[in-house]
């Protein structure tokens, strides 16, 4: 009865079916003896294709795609014309419309998105934290984030609410760390002047980020629930925090910057093998985030190349996109063979907790 329950509330958090249709079914069907049978491993037969797994709910029709319309603009003008502290309460107000009693995916996530920009716009008219020493107003400004987003997420259940959540946890330890690691050094500005620590540290979080996204997926190995959609948002946000990083670990002699053109065609072989490694991540897990995510940087470095050389503006920015839109081409259209080669070389033991390919 207990796994039954848990279907059905979990068709009602995906829509299918409405919370009080979900509790009246519940005795429906126990009372008719429907059991509950543990789901079966599904095996893809060799030359059979799998259907793509990594289908986050953002969008059920239409009807979701108009509602965000009004959503996004109505919020907009709201925020032109009224107070700051005006716009959480029309956030309330349509989040218990449209996300608690209808249960609209795609409006659901541009509410959540809302909340996290009031929040940024409200965290960042009260604190300062834009200095270069790591002071207590960054970890106020970062502490507002995860308490408002765990009340959003407990309140209406959006898988990105809580997602941002974590990110924004573990963003507010990073703080913590760093000020720690400042505090025992006795220097205001000592990663200023140890930008390596400082990568290498932000390394650390970025896994620690990218570890809470796999304990989710392997908790869906299907992709039938919304730990799914909760860990398809934390990929997202890792795959981007692990590029940055690790570029900046490898190359902190340049300033640690990734978007500085005039020192990117010597870290070019860097990125590109940071980029590399990410997609091939992505395969392994079945996770397109860590591939889009590291494309922005690989079209930098592709276009800093070109830079280097005679060629005028339009050569090479126009050869950057056709590079760039080829690689994404060809990894798109060949996603599902290339993942059946990589899974059949991982042990069996490691390849049986991933989606199958």
């Amino acid at each position: 009865m207990t796994e039954l329950r848990s279907i059905l509330d979990e068709a009602a958090r995906q829509g299918l079916i409405s919370p009080e249709a979900g509790g009246q079914l519940l005795p429906f069907l126990t009372q008719r003896g429907v059991a509950v049978v543990g789901p079966q491993p599904i095996i893809a037969a060799e030359g059979e294709a799998w259907s793509d797994t990594e289908t986050p709910r953002f969008v059920r029709g239409f009807h979701d795609v108009l509602i965000t319309i009004g959503v996004v603009v109505a919020l907009i003008g709201l925020w032109g014309l009224a107070p700051l502290y005006a716009v959480p309460a029309a956030i309330i107000v349509l989040s218990e419309i449209l996300v608690r009693r209808q249960r609209l995916a795609l409006p659901a996530v541009s509410l959540t998105i809302a909340l996290f920009c009031w929040t940024f716009l409200l965290m960042s008219r009260v604190f300062t934290p834009w200095t270069s020493e790591i002071g207590a107003e960054l970890t106020q400004f970062v502490a507002g984030f995860p308490i408002l987003l765990a009340v959003y997420y407990a309140r209406y259940r959006v898988p990105l609410s809580l997602a941002l959540a974590i990110m924004s946890t573990l963003a507010l330890a990073l703080t913590l760390l760093l000020r720690l690691v400042q505090w025992l050094s006795g220097n205001p500005a000592f990663f200023v002047d140890h930008l390596a620590l400082l990568a290498a540290i932000s390394l650390l979080c970025a896994l620690g980020l990218f570890a809470t996204a796999l304990y989710f997926d392997f908790g869906d190995r299907l992709r039938r629930t919304t730990r799914s959609d909760i860990a398809f948002w934390l990929h997202l946000g890792a795959a981007p925090a692990l590029l940055y990083s690790t570029v900046s670990l490898m190359s902190f002699g340049e300033g640690g910057r990734i978007f500085d053109l005039a020192n990117m065609s010597a870290r070019t072989p860097v990125v590109v093998a940071t980029v590399a490694a990410l997609m091939l991540i992505g395969l392994i897990i079945d996770r397109r985030a860590f591939v889009t995510s590291g494309l922005l940087s690989l079209g930098v470095a592709i276009f800093s190349v070109f830079r280097q050389g005679s060629a005028t503006v339009d050569t090479y920015i126009f050869t950057t996109l056709i590079v760039v839109g080829a690689i994404v081409l060809i990894i798109g259209t060949g996603w599902m063979p290339l993942r059946r080669l990589v899974l059949r070389a991982l042990p069996p033991a490691i390849a049986n907790r991933l989606p199958p390919g």
